[in-house]
């Protein structure tokens, strides 16, 4: 009788397989993931990356649950008002993002038939996806065999082969990587495990390498280097922009507000009146001739800095009470038409940084 020889196991499994195996027991429970055995839906996964775009997974959960619970089908964000969805978006940052996912979903729902594209090429045709986001999309609500890479991918397989090439630079390389170790099956699952690792392991500081299921083969592990890792190209330095922001209010409390135009930063979003921006503040003289309307506007002990992608701002601002509305481009809005407003985060700091004169004049006299 002839011996069965069995073939022993492989000691060092690919690494696409070793990281499935530590997903398995570590991955994240992330609201819009979709449970073990079941199968995703599109419109969550494509509403959690385009909210994931340059934004932290901590910020993102409660923006998530508040748009699901409004608009929970493509359908109902497609008929939404785009204020009512820019007022949602508030302080998430990036508004562009929110155009351009009401625009999306118009597309899917009008053009489409409410079903999105399953496939990347398909995907980039939409409205606010990119290369990454399509790639995320693709894999895990479609399981097509493609990868994403977010900064935590890029961190983990930059260090994985200890790559000295600076980001971005380096991003070529580590796609053909992660390519290259991609599993056959199971790719939704493969995206989502890279990015664990690295928010859970490969962290950016102080990476936990004796927890890592690919620190026996890791480079930069074993150089001493992965703290270091990636590389990254050296940043220019934001230019500083100033100017003064106008803060009006009626005997009732009402704000003056003014839409700001649909292309370009914070398209479409709500702001006080602000004059031009430019590299130093206006005069108290000048200020006033910026205003909107003639009063008596009174400087605010109070000075609002934003840090924009790529400037800072900062803003003197001017407040002003009137008993009559005077005419002024814009429009009123009440105390409690501001919560839901479509105001972006430095804007609100604005009209925080205004208390009302007869407030002010309170205050001096106590």
């Amino acid at each position: 009788m002839k011996e069965v020889v069995r073939k022993r196991p492989r000691a060092n499994p690919t690494p696409g397989i070793a990281l499935l195996r530590w997903y398995d027991r570590h991955a994240r429970k992330l609201p819009w993931r979709a449970q073990r055995g079941t199968k995703p839906d599109p419109y969550r996964v494509w509403l959690s990356e385009i909210m994931l775009q340059q934004t932290t997974v901590a910020a993102v959960g409660p923006y998530y649950a508040r748009f699901l619970g409004r608009w929970p089908t493509v359908q109902d964000l497609a008929a939404a008002e785009l204020d009512d969805i820019l007022g949602a978006w508030a302080g998430l940052g990036y508004y562009a993002r929110a155009r351009n996912m009401h625009r999306a979903a118009r597309v899917v729902a009008r053009d489409l038939g409410g079903r999105f594209p399953d496939d990347v090429e398909g995907l980039r045709e939409l409205p606010g996806i990119g290369a990454y986001t399509a790639g995320a999309i693709a894999a895990i609500a479609f399981g097509r065999p493609t990868v994403a890479l977010d900064a935590n991918a890029e961190r983990v397989l930059a260090r994985y082969i200890a790559i000295e090439e600076p980001l971005p630079a380096a991003k070529t390389r580590l796609r053909e990587l992660a390519l290259s170790i991609l599993p056959e099956s199971r790719s939704g699952d493969f995206a989502q495990a890279l990015m664990d690792l690295g928010a859970l392991i490969c962290s950016p500081r102080t990476p936990l390498c004796e927890k890592c299921p690919w620190s026996s083969e890791c480079r930069g592990f074993a150089l001493g280097i992965a703290a270091q890792l990636p590389r990254k190209a050296g940043k220019a330095s934001r230019p500083v922009k100033r100017g003064a922001a106008f803060v009006a209010r009626d005997g009732g409390g009402a704000v003056l507000l003014e839409r700001r135009p649909e292309a370009g930063l914070l398209g479409g979003m709500l702001q006080p009146p602000l004059g031009p921006w430019s590299e130093r503040f206006p005069t108290a003289s000048e200020a006033l001739r910026q205003a909107p309307f003639g009063a008596r506007w009174a400087r605010s002990t109070a000075m609002v800095r934003h840090v924009f992608t790529h400037f800072e701002l900062e803003l003197h601002v001017y407040c002003a009470d009137v008993d009559a509305r005077p005419q002024a481009a814009g429009r009123w809005f009440k105390p409690d038409e501001l919560e839901g407003a479509a105001l972006p985060t430095v804007m609100r700091k604005v009209l925080g940084a205004a208390p009302s004169q007869v407030q002010a004049r309170s205050a001096r006299k106590r």
